[in-house]
C-alpha cells in the first residue's frame, strides 16, 4: 500500500494546499481538504480525477458551506488499498470510515461522475442521510451491449498486469495525450487544469488505482436500489458530454422516486471544472430550497 503521488513533490503547489490535512481512517492515510463553515457538503470526485478538480468550486461553495473533499482510495495523494476494495460498496465504506473520523454528517453529497454512485451507495447502506443529493455528470448506468461484458473484464486483466500502469502512466507523461484524453470528455480546460491532470496520470499508483475502479465497478445491483433512494436527487447534466450519454439522466431520472434533470449549455463531462460558478449557483439554490423544505414542516 502506498500513497499515489508525494506531498512534497506532487503536492507542493495543489489547488487549495492550505485547506489540505492527512486522516488515518480505514485502514487507509487519507487526503482531505476541509473549507469554510455551515451546513456541511460532501464532495466526491470521479474515477481518474482527485481534490484538484473542486479547485475553483471548492471556495465558492466554502462562502455558506462546510466543505468535505476527499481524494479516493489510490487517487491523488491518499493510499490505495488492494485492489478488492476498490470495488464500489467497498470504497462507500472506506469513506463511512473516514466520515466517522471526521465526525461530520453531511447535509448534502455531490458526486461527480464515479463518484455520484459512491454518493447513492453511501445513501443505500444508510452511511450517510442527506437531505439531497447531487450528481454532476454521474456515471450511473453500465455499459450496454457487448461492451458491458467486455469491459470489466478488460480493465481487470490491465490492472493485474504490472506492466501496464507503469505504461499508461509512461503514456500520459506528455501533454499531447492528457490533451486527448480530456477532449474525449467534451470538456476543454485551461492549461493549468491539464498540467494537473498530467501530474496524476504520469503516476502508476493513481493509474492502477482508477484502473482497478473500472474493474470492480458494479453498476447493475446498484441500478436495482435506485427505487429505494427516496430523497430529493439533482441529475446536472453537461450538454456536450462525451463520456456520460446526457441521454442517460433521463433513464436514471424515470427510475428515481424524485429527481430532476439541470443541463448545462456548452459544458461537457467536467462541467463542474468548466463551469464552476454556475455550478456553485446550482448546488447552492438546491440546497436552500431542501433546507426551507426541512423547516416549512
Amino acid at each position: 500500500m502506498s500513497a499515489a503521488l508525494s506531498w512534497a513533490s506532487e503536492g507542493r503547489d495543489w489547488p487549495n494546499r492550505a485547506a489540505s490535512r492527512f486522516v488515518a481512517a480505514g485502514g487507509l492515510s487519507w487526503h482531505v481538504q476541509e473549507m469554510g463553515q455551515g451546513p456541511t457538503l460532501l464532495l466526491l470526485h470521479g474515477t481518474g480525477a482527485s481534490t484538484h478538480s473542486w479547485r475553483d468550486l471548492l471556495p465558492l461553495l466554502a462562502r455558506d458551506f462546510h466543505v468535505v473533499a476527499p481524494d479516493l482510495p489510490g487517487h491523488g495523494f491518499t493510499e490505495a488499498p488492494e485492489r478488492d476494495r476498490l470495488s464500489l460498496p467497498a470504497m462507500a465504506r472506506s469513506l463511512a470510515a473516514l466520515l466517522g473520523k471526521l465526525g461530520v454528517e453531511p447535509e448534502g453529497v455531490v458526486g461527480h461522475s464515479a463518484g455520484a454512485a459512491i454518493a447513492m451507495q453511501m445513501v443505500l447502506t444508510g452511511a450517510v442521510a442527506p437531505s439531497c443529493l447531487i450528481s454532476l455528470n454521474g456515471a450511473l448506468l453500465p455499459f450496454r451491449g457487448v461492451a458491458s461484458q467486455l469491459f470489466p473484464s478488460v480493465a481487470r486483466l490491465l490492472v493485474l498486469n504490472p506492466l501496464v500502469p507503469r505504461f499508461f502512466a509512461w503514456r500520459a507523461g506528455s501533454a499531447d495525450a492528457v490533451t486527448q484524453l480530456l477532449e474525449g470528455t467534451g470538456s476543454r480546460l485551461d492549461a493549468r487544469g491539464q498540467e494537473l491532470y498530467q501530474r496524476l496520470f504520469s503516476n502508476r499508483v493513481h493509474v492502477a488505482s482508477t484502473l482497478g475502479m473500472m474493474a470492480n465497478w458494479d453498476l447493475e445491483t446498484l441500478g436495482r436500489g435506485f427505487p429505494r433512494l427516496d430523497l430529493p436527487v439533482l441529475l446536472v447534466v453537461g450538454a456536450g458530454d462525451r463520456a456520460v450519454p446526457p441521454a442517460d439522466a433521463r433513464e436514471v431520472a424515470r427510475r428515481l422516486p424524485q429527481a430532476r434533470i439541470e443541463t448545462v449549455p456548452g459544458a461537457g463531462h467536467l462541467v463542474h471544472e468548466e463551469k464552476p460558478a454556475e455550478i456553485a449557483a446550482l448546488i447552492g439554490a438546491e440546497m436552500l430550497r431542501h433546507r426551507e423544505a426541512v423547516a416549512s414542516c
